[in-house]
């Protein structure tokens, strides 16, 4: 008699199957796999290896926001805090967005605050998208989306973001954006095709990850005029908006004419300010909007983090340390991008995030996926393949951006630089030896 107890032989009903599907965790015989940042994260940790494949800092944020969080634990403050947040914070999120941008948000109404982004991106698709809506996204894209897509019952419909040589030439025609060589821009022509009726949510990530691309003033133009034609919500990802480099000007959509209105805008201190374990996020925009994600929130977390809350109302009013932070990054970038390219990867330097992407075929490694489970031996590094931000269809057969990034990885530098150094000397050895 068959054990039926056995995961691969029980047939557990519900929504967690289509979100697995979504993220390419659904094995044919009906097991879960693990996502490739835990086994990647595993491997670093089982092999002692240098883990540049999760994002996360290995040194804590500024000390005057870890003072005030214990300051507030001291002073009491944790309990409950109320649903849409503290009103210290969501003042201070609606005083951030008018000085960094001109934007006029109402505390009271427009302004919700979240369990991190992951959570305000999933009670907006939750509360927002159901089946026979479409929501479109980047590809590649970050998971989340993908399962929480899935989750709503919605269609998820994607335009790729590619190594601009690697878009045809009528791929950003008459949108007035220059590429720069090597960086990774929208396809605006698949997007002007695929946006359509049923287009509920567009799902913007700028800058974006995992690219490292900070998308142009006339990117967003486009991605703006489709929201408009087919009356769809925008939703952008914006929680590295302070971590740009160069050049490159973060522009968030809800500034373009006519799109306040129609854009719910999401970021975090996570990144900002290095404090990624204390997930506190937000969503603001127009007060109906929020209402209806403020509804499928409060049956989520309802709330959290309140003496971080309390930090992080006092970080946010500190422009500072994100621009310090921005520019210790960009120098930290420049490091690792030249050990990259020494030891023979293609590399799209990017313009922003915690993250640089390296197409490792110069060095004779077609399939991203293997090379990443070899890089501790190799090199003793561990690093994430950039297909696991992309589509698989449900018979495993990876999309057109799968394909065409399969051989391209992702590396972190929010590392300290003797680390990113000593990471450096290892990918130089692997290219020493010629893969």
């Amino acid at each position: 008699m068959p054990d039926t107890t056995h995961p691969l032989h029980t047939a557990v009903p519900g929504r967690w199957r289509d979100a697995a599907r979504a993220t390419g965790l659904l094995r044919p015989d009906g097991s879960v796999a693990q996502t490739v940042f835990a086994e990647m994260t595993q491997l670093a940790a089982r092999t002692g290896a240098i883990n540049l494949g999760q994002g996360f800092p290995d040194v804590g944020g500024p000390a005057s926001v870890r003072a005030a969080a214990v300051a507030a634990i001291e002073a009491g403050h944790n309990q409950y805090a109320p649903g849409p947040g503290i009103p210290e914070l969501r003042h201070t999120i609606a005083a951030h967005q008018h000085r960094h941008y001109g934007l006029d948000v109402d505390p009271d109404t427009e302004v919700l605050v979240t369990t991190g982004a992951t959570e305000a991106l999933a009670a907006t698709i939750l509360a927002l998208a159901g089946p026979g809506d479409e929501v479109v996204t980047l590809e590649p894209f970050y998971d989340a989306h993908a399962a929480c897509i899935a989750l709503a019952g919605a269609t998820h419909v994607r335009v790729p973001m590619l190594p601009a040589p690697a878009l045809p030439d009528h791929a950003t025609s008459g949108t007035g954006s220059a590429p720069a060589p090597g960086g990774f821009r929208l396809d605006v022509a698949t997007l002007r095709a695929v946006v359509g009726p049923r287009t509920r949510l567009i799902l913007v990530n700028t800058p974006h990850n995992p690219t490292g691309a900070v998308l142009t003033r006339a990117e967003l133009d486009a991605i703006a005029a489709v929201s408009r034609e087919h009356d769809a919500i925008v939703v952008t990802d914006e929680v590295y908006e302070h971590l740009v480099f160069d050049d490159a000007t973060h522009v968030p959509i809800a500034t373009l004419p006519g799109m306040a209105g129609r854009t719910l805008t999401i970021s975090s201190a996570g990144k900002t300010y290095s404090f990624t374990g204390w997930k506190v996020g937000w969503v603001h925009g127009p007060a109906e909007l929020v209402t209806a994600v403020r509804t499928v929130k409060q049956f989520l977390t309802y709330t959290s983090g309140t003496p971080f809350q309390h930090a992080v109302a006092q970080a946010l009013a500190d422009d500072d340390a994100p621009r310090a932070l921005a520019a210790s990054l960009a120098a930290r970038r420049d490091l690792l991008c030249e050990g990259l390219a020494d030891a023979g990867f293609g590399v799209s330097v990017p313009q922003g995030t915690y993250f640089v992407v390296a197409d490792a075929a110069p060095l004779g490694f077609p399939d991203g996926v293997e090379l990443c489970r070899r890089l501790p031996e190799l090199a003793g590094v561990v690093a994430v393949p950039v297909s696991a931000f992309c589509a698989t269809g449900d018979d495993g057969t990876p999309s057109a951006t799968a394909s065409a990034l399969a051989s391209s990885v992702r590396f972190t530098f929010v590392k300290r630089e003797g680390v990113l150094r000593d990471a450096v000397a290892g990918l130089r050895r692997l290219g020493a030896a010629g893969g």
